[in-house]
């Protein structure tokens, strides 16, 4: 791939990026404001710890007060944000990419923090998730209440690969380091 192609790629994918990162948050939301849309009539979809909650404790979103709707949306977010902050960070490393600044100390900031962000969001959804499962059920009698807590193999994959991308991000950052030295050298 040459430069300006790999330029005009980072710049498009800098934009992708922030479409993806719009897009997860609205689909939270109109996930849980319009849950008959979101079930029924092949219009589904999953997204995030809501939909596994919701079908595996089966309740019935459009039986929820406004204020219990507001609540999920919000705690069902919290994990999402720090994905968005990974995201946006995500997106910065792009934009640096399209300016064609590859190694430099800003490329290697926003890599790290983009993987310190899918860390929090991984850690934040596990949290959340036990906080949810009783929000979903609160309404529900005594002894029907559920407090669900559970890890699966893409939350362990996330981590990892957010720790390979964090000390990518410090290598990245050390050759750039030298780089400058070896520069002052020649």
């Amino acid at each position: 791939m040459t430069l300006d192609r790999l330029t005009r790629f980072s710049q498009r994918m800098a934009t992708v990026t922030l479409c993806l990162l719009l897009a997860m948050l609205l689909l939270n939301a109109s996930y849980w404001l319009f849950p008959s849309v979101a079930a029924n009539e092949g219009y589904g979809f999953e997204f995030s710890i809501s939909n596994s909650l919701i079908s595996g404790l089966g309740v019935d979103l459009s039986s929820f007060p406004w204020w219990q709707t507001a609540g999920g949306v919000i705690i069902s977010s919290v994990p999402l944000l720090a994905l968005a902050l990974g995201l946006y960070h995500l997106r910065k490393l792009f934009q640096t990419y399209g300016q064609r600044a590859y190694f430099s100390d800003i490329a290697a900031h926003h890599l790290g923090k983009m993987g310190q962000y899918v860390a929090i969001w991984t850690v934040l959804e596990l949290l959340c998730q036990p906080v949810l499962s009783y929000w979903l059920t609160m309404q529900e009698p005594v002894g029907q209440r559920m407090v669900t807590l559970g890890i699966d193999a893409g939350n362990i994959v996330a981590l990892f690969l957010a720790a390979c991308i964090t000390v990518i991000a410090q290598i990245l950052k050390q050759a750039n380091k030298l780089h400058g030295e070896n520069q002052q050298f020649v």
